[in-house]
């Protein structure tokens, strides 16, 4: 209900009682649900947040968008592996409740704590997804320490380990595409470094394109890979590591989508700082459109 406008309250979330609780004491008695009916009345609801702000829109958006398109296309139609990653949302490890419901018998709900304060002693799960665009395959690791560039590329050295080099016994090349802040972000070092490794270590020819400022949701691990793992745990606590992995490596759809999902105990410390000398060694040479969201890292010799 909107104030007067000298004054900074302008919004009010306070319920129908509450309200009518300040009107009966300025001398207008009325009722909770009177309140309430005013209030439909005059076009007022209950409402919640809505995510659909993304920031200012880059200029080039649009642009990239098609020049991630094409590039994908190519390497798909030269036969190159395609994968996009990021990292999902951190879930606590324990007795927490976990969004969403399921069938179950009546009266047999599971029982979680009344609380899930972000101590730091709890457990975290971090999942790395790598979802393959020409199989419609995901990898999941699950890291236990940090979300870091380090722990990013090792992920994906996991994926080519473990199902890449398996499938794709001849690619010189592999194209990645993710979202472009967080631990594979295009501004930061060690994920560069971390590639350049990477790179050395397989032979691979790693093209990276990153998805303009404000636009991670397109990225397609997020709404072929991840929203799946998410609607297939919802309503199950994740007490232990073990529940994470077989969750996630049971999620499958109606398209044939197969998860593979491991567990990954190593420790990946934070504030690697990459000096001046070992970002000029990397191999990297930039696109011509967007050199700082599409670049390609080669092996060295």
């Amino acid at each position: 209900m909107s104030g007067v406008v000298e004054s900074p309250l302008r919004w009010t979330c306070k319920s129908t009682r509450t309200l009518a609780g300040e009107l009966v004491w300025r001398k207008h008695p009325i009722s909770h649900m009177k309140v309430a009916q005013y209030l439909r009345d005059m076009g007022y609801s209950l409402q919640g947040n809505r995510k659909t702000e993304e920031g200012e829109d880059h200029p080039d958006r649009d642009a990239q968008f098609r020049h991630i398109n094409r590039e994908v296309r190519r390497a798909l139609g030269l036969g190159w592996p395609v994968v996009s990653v990021d990292t999902k949302k951190k879930e606590l490890i324990g007795n927490y409740e976990n969004q969403g419901r399921q069938w179950r018998r009546k009266e047999s709900a599971e029982h979680v704590n009344g609380h899930d304060f972000p101590d730091p002693r709890v457990p975290r799960a971090y999942p790395y997804g790598i979802y393959d665009h020409a199989r419609n395959t995901g990898f999941v690791n699950i890291g236990t320490d940090h979300d870091t560039a380090t722990f990013a590329v090792a992920s994906i050295r996991g994926w080519w380990h473990y199902e890449g080099r398996r499938l794709y016994p001849r690619a010189t090349q592999l194209l990645i595409t993710a979202d472009g802040g967080g631990s594979k972000g295009y501004r930061l070092r060690l994920w560069k470094l971390e590639l350049q490794r990477l790179a050395d270590q397989t032979a691979l020819a790693i093209h990276v394109c990153h998805f303009p400022p404000g636009t991670s949701k397109w990225n397609k691990v997020e709404h072929r890979l991840f929203s799946f793992i998410t609607s297939n745990w919802r309503g199950e606590p994740l007490r232990d590591y073990e529940t994470i992995v077989r969750l996630i490596a049971g999620t499958t759809t109606a398209t044939g989508l197969a998860v593979t999902c491991r567990l990954d105990r190593r420790k990946y410390p934070v504030g690697r700082k990459v000096t001046d000398a070992e970002l000029a060694a990397i191999n990297l040479t930039p696109q011509r459109f967007h050199g700082e969201w599409n670049y390609t890292i080669n092996p060295r010799a």
